[in-house]
């Protein structure tokens, strides 16, 4: 299939990317005018850099003609401060209506969004846990007046954390590996929050299960459900760090309760979210972290 990516340039794009490619597919991509393009311009993938102009954008679409979109592209900022609004609004809301709107007149059979675990503080159907998790909410719901109006297929992966080699964001793994190498000390909460991390090659292969469901689904049986990926194994974050000191062989230098619990902090991360049919993960979490954790010694 021709497919569409935003997001691509990210962590978890770059790898589905990689992926897609491997299964043969034809690849074209959305970008943000500041984006690193070297690995879309390293396998030839044509892109086009949004700035806010639909029109511009739906003849991007209509000369490109994909058979289906993977919304992964987001802002996420954890706590907003009063100058990130306008940037989550326009990245997590206005920019993918314009890609749908786009997406509907170019003729494009199917739509993967891509949300998160964090719509559903304490487990509810809707809560979210800050402006960016509503941001994304609201992208679903106004998604809802395009595919109940037209005939594109619309469903949403919701990720919890992801996690895998070769990854620049300050996420936890890479912290306590800079801090046992370092012994620096890394202050944190008091650790009692459950964790549930996907390993990224589990995160691609979610993708890639979705794909095969949606862009077979004639019948549109799965329009506008959202599925999960989950972990098999969560464990609270101070339970995590024993599990990367054995098999990772580190300590890292870690003060429990130095910093207070953020506001609407995650205790229990959302558990009702429905897995995709057919989907398995293959990297454990133990695995996993031994792969990250080779990654940071070649």
């Amino acid at each position: 299939m021709k497919i569409l990516i935003t997001g691509a340039t990210g962590f978890v794009g770059s790898h589905l990317v990689k992926r897609l490619l491997n299964d043969g597919h034809t690849l074209t991509a959305i970008v943000r005018p500041d984006s690193k393009t070297s690995l879309l311009e390293a396998e030839s993938i044509p892109y086009f850099s949004y700035t806010s102009n639909y029109n511009s954008l739906s003849i991007f679409l209509k000369k490109e003609a994909p058979d289906g979109i993977i919304h992964l592209a987001s802002t996420v900022v954890v706590e907003h401060t009063s100058n990130q609004i306008d940037d989550i609004i326009n990245s997590n809301i206005l920019f993918p209506t314009h890609l749908i709107e786009a997406a509907i007149h170019a003729n494009v059979k199917w739509f993967i969004n891509t949300g998160t675990f964090w719509q559903h503080y304490e487990n509810k159907n809707y809560s979210p846990v800050n402006l960016y998790a509503a941001s994304k909410q609201s992208f679903e719901d106004i998604a809802r007046y395009y595919f109940e109006a037209s005939t594109i297929n619309f469903v949403t992966f919701k990720l919890s954390d992801t996690f895998g080699p070769n990854d620049c964001r300050p996420k936890i793994l890479n912290l306590w590996i800079k801090s046992a190498l370092s012994g620096e000390i890394l202050g944190m909460s008091a650790g009692e929050q459950l964790i549930d991390l996907s390993y990224i090659d589990n995160v691609t292969e979610g993708f890639i299960t979705l794909l095969g469901l949606i862009s077979n689904d004639l019948d549109r049986e799965h329009c506008g459900k959202s599925f999960a990926i989950k972990s098999e194994k969560r464990v609270t974050l101070k339970e995590l760090a024993q599990v990367f000191e054995t098999v990772t062989g580190l300590k890292p230098n870690i003060d429990w309760g130095k910093k207070s619990y953020r506001v609407r902090e995650v205790m229990i991360p959302w558990q009702d979210g429905e897995t995709i049919p057919g989907f398995t993960p293959k990297i454990s979490l133990e695995e996993g972290i031994k792969l990250v954790y080779k990654s940071t010694n070649k």
